[in-house]
């Protein structure tokens, strides 16, 4: 086989000692990109081969085809033969170990990265990043290249809260950094929660109260009456259980206020939303005429026993049960051993009703249309503005504490502008320290219209 070691006629990693083996052919694969003479080896495996047999560099002169080394399944070459014009079979570090030349391999020039320019920044070609509540990506088109974004209406936007802020309104808005991100559509259904008020608290029969109007107070406020009795700020997080917690909020207010603090509880407005699931769509939403039947008919266990988690999850108590069955702690009351239930809810008619109601009675439960800009209160009397009644809006169940009259700034045709004082449940962190003042005496936003009270059955 030596005569004909490299037959002109054939490729040079056929011959010589290849035997013509198919794996010949596929060393022909090996890219072979050469430079001052030495070839890429990169593809090959990197041995070592003739630094294991000729240790000392002393590899074989001439033409010596026993000069060699296996190499996948076939043999490559030590010798000086091995490195012919045109073709070779030397081993892959004949060069490196043999001649002491290191290889010099012409790498392909790197791939040119298209970008694209947004919003002041660059984004590399197939990038994909978020804008506010949009998921937006860099896409090649042609030799250009540009940005899409999806289209959601977000929740918050500089525009509109700077808009807000550029009038000369009785409120200011700020962005908040559990809303941004979020889209409109997700705030309307996960932040808010009650289900046509219209139907649910027209059901319920409105009450007629005896009381001179001219006798009402100026501005009222259930906490600085009722320090103790009054709960605090509640957060629903994502869970469109305004319906619950507003709810079970205004019927701890009572069971403290109509009990003279002997029978004070904080209700479980989990236990609401897991087990009152006639009907209800639990973090989707709920009907206040079916929160205040459960209520009534079966009864609550304590925060303390149930605690909330605003998730869907499922009821962990029977319908028919007592609290030590449930196995909830000694309530206040010693004499208490039945869940906490109300009376049958009522329906109040106007705006002195209402005030009438919780300055006698306590807090009351009202429902309210919440358009966009509403997620956005910092401060100050809202009042919804125009450009946002063509979104998407919901109803939200609040607790009502009390009222006033502004003074101050932005008074209307130099009269004092007139509020409820209302304890919303998005946290401390958001509005007045959890609470808002909304315009009082014009149903705004409806939240006269569907106004609930309830009495507590107290032992």
């Amino acid at each position: 086989m030596r005569s004909h070691r490299w037959n002109e006629t054939t490729n040079a990693w056929k011959m010589r000692s290849w035997k013509g083996s198919a794996c010949g052919i596929f060393l022909l694969a090996v890219v072979s990109s050469i430079v001052d003479g030495i070839p890429d080896f990169s593809d090959l495996p990197a041995g070592p081969y003739c630094a294991k047999w000729y240790p000392l560099g002393d590899c074989c002169t001439g033409r010596q085809d026993e000069c060699s080394t296996p190499i996948l399944s076939t043999v490559c070459y030590c010798d000086d033969f091995c490195n012919r014009e045109k073709q070779e079979d030397c081993c892959p570090d004949y060069w490196s170990h043999c001649k002491g030349i290191e290889p010099n391999i012409t790498l392909p020039p790197p791939q040119e990265t298209r970008r694209c320019y947004f919003q002041g920044k660059y984004y590399n070609q197939d990038q994909t990043f978020t804008i506010n509540c949009n998921i937006c990506k860099c896409t090649v088109m042609g030799r250009d290249t540009e940005v899409f974004c999806e289209q959601h209406r977000c929740l918050q936007t500089p525009e509109l809260i700077d808009e807000i802020n550029s009038q000369d309104l009785s409120w200011r808005a700020r962005n908040y950094s559990e809303f941004w991100g979020r889209t409109l559509d997700e705030g309307v259904k996960l932040r808010l929660g009650t289900l046509n008020p219209s139907r649910s608290v027209y059901r319920m029969n409105s009450v007629r109260r005896i009381y001179d109007p001219e006798s009402l107070p100026r501005e009222f406020d259930a906490r600085i009456r009722w320090p103790r009795e009054i709960s605090d700020i509640d957060d629903q997080g994502w869970c469109g259980a305004s319906w619950a917690i507003s709810a079970t909020r205004v019927a701890s207010d009572r069971f403290a206020l109509m009990s003279k603090g002997a029978d004070s509880v904080l209700l479980s407005a989990q236990h609401l939303l897991s087990c009152n699931n006639r009907g209800q769509q639990a973090c989707s939403g709920g009907y206040l005429d079916r929160a205040w039947l459960y209520m009534r008919k079966f009864g609550l266990v304590d925060e303390d026993c149930y605690p909330w988690e605003g998730t869907n999850v499922q009821c962990k108590l029977r319908k028919r049960t007592d609290l030590k069955t449930a196995g909830c702690r000694p309530p206040v009351n010693p004499l208490r051993t039945e869940l906490y239930k109300v009376g049958p809810a009522y329906r109040l008619g106007n705006e002195t009703d209402i005030m009438y109601e919780i300055l006698t009675s306590g807090p009351v439960q009202a429902t309210m249309k919440v358009y966009q800009d509403f997620f956005s209160y910092e401060s100050g009397i809202y009042k919804h503005t125009a450009t946002t009644e063509h979104y998407a809006f919901g109803y939200h169940s609040v607790r009502i504490i009390g009222w006033g009259e502004d003074t101050s700034a932005h008074r209307y045709r130099n009269l004092p502008i007139k509020y409820w004082l209302v304890v919303n449940s998005w946290g401390q962190q958001w509005g007045e320290s959890g609470l808002f003042r909304i315009q009082r005496g014009t149903n705004e936003c409806d939240i006269e219209s569907f106004v609930v009270a309830v009495w507590a059955k107290t032992i």
